[in-house]
Formats: C-alpha cells, structure tokens, sequence
C-alpha cells in the first residue's frame, strides 16, 4: 500500500484529513513545516499520492504580487517554503494530487496563476444557538469533469464555504480547468489539470464530512486508489 503524504501546517489541523484517509484503509505521511530543510526526493520517494490541505494564506510574493494591507492576511511562508516546492516537484512526477482550500489555491499559483487576496461572505457565521459555524452555500459542478465523474454527481451541490481567498477566471493558471463554480459570485470552486493523469482541486472541505454531500467522500476513495 502506497503512503499518502499530507501538507498541513501543524499536526492538530491535519487531524480530519488524516482521518478522511485511514478509515478508507489508505496510510499517511505527515509533513508540516518544523524548521528544517525538506528534502523533496525523499518525501517524493516516499509517497504515492499527494494531500495539501486548508490553512494560512500563501504569501502574494509567490504571484508576484504585493500584500493587500486590507485583506486581513495570515501569512505562513514556512508552509510555503515547503508546500511550493514538494507540489512542483509532484506535478514533474505526475503523482496524484488532491488540493483541498488553500492547496487548490497553492495549485493555482504553481501553476501560474494567482489570487484574489479577500472575499467577502465565505467564513463562519453564526447558527442558531449563536455558535460560529462554517457558511455554506451552492455551487454547480461541471458535467464531464473528473470531480463530477468521481463523485457521480454533477450540476448544483451545497458545500461548505470556509475561506477569504480564492480564484477566479481571471487570476486561474492557463492550464487549469475550471470544473466548479459558485452559483452566486462566480468564484472557481473546483480544478483539474488536464496535463497531469489524477490533479483535482476542491475550495470546500471534503474532509469535514458532515458539511458536504457524502459522495464527496469519494474524492478521498478515488486519491488513495489512484496511490497505489
């Protein structure tokens, strides 16, 4: 059995990915950025597929672009220190990738393109009890995609909606494609590489499984199969 290998920033926020794949049978590998020089050939030697999962913004310098003092970021250039190169060097490999949140976001910006540094209206907000949940909102899901294929659905799904930054048309790498968007702003909710065998980016949480349909679980069926 292949070993997943899973970006995160700290062990603690790795916990649900980590889960997601274990009860499907599959092993992990965590990597956070500790302080020390990664290695990528060995992590890459290592692994048979790829997780990178939500977290802190990705500095603008790696799009070159400079920081919105408005935008409220929380940068992490430790993470990117390891997330940037190990994804490059993955994509060389053509090993399979599934990029959760930010890690559709870092996939972007590997690949060329870049971000919109806020959004409004994609965080938590309140439920009845006055607790801080995590919005959700639609999103269609395009027929013909993989994720639609992996998932056996297509057109409009719920998801959850839990970040501040994002991708769309015109900040998306050329090569990518747009396999999902949402129904009320337009913003890029999924992308695949056509280059690359098995590449998928989700902006939603898969990994809380409670908050998306259940076949979205699927995408983490289709990740450690593909490990092998």
């Amino acid at each position: 059995m292949s070993t997943i290998g899973i970006i995160a920033s700290n062990e603690r926020a790795a916990r649900r990915y980590i889960e997601s794949v274990e009860k499907r049978g599959g092993s992990t590998m965590l990597i956070t950025p500790d302080g020390s020089p990664l290695n990528v050939s060995s992590v890459l030697n290592s692994i048979g597929g790829l997780m990178l999962t939500g977290g802190e913004d990705i500095d603008p310098s790696e799009y070159n672009e400079q920081p919105d003092p408005n935008a409220g970021l929380q940068l992490s250039k430790e993470r990117d220190a390891i997330e940037i190169p190990l994804l490059r060097e993955g994509l060389s490999h053509d090993i399979p990738i599934l990029a959760i949140c930010r890690g559709m976001q870092a996939l972007n910006v590997v690949m060329g393109g870049k971000l919109v540094q806020d959004l409004p209206n994609h965080r938590t907000v309140p439920n009845e009890e006055g607790r801080m949940v995590p919005s959700s909102h639609r999103i269609f899901v395009s027929p013909g995609s993989k994720l639609a294929a992996i998932t056996g659905s297509a057109g409009f799904v719920r998801v959850n909606s839990i970040h501040h930054q994002g991708v769309i048309e015109s900040c998306k790498a050329p090569s990518l494609l747009a396999t999902a968007y949402g129904i009320d702003d337009g913003i890029i909710e999924g992308l695949e590489s056509p280059q690359h065998q098995w590449v998928i980016g989700v902006q939603c949480h898969p990994e809380r499984e409670n908050e998306v349909p259940s076949n979205w679980g699927l995408l983490f069926d289709a990740l450690i199969e593909r490990s092998e």
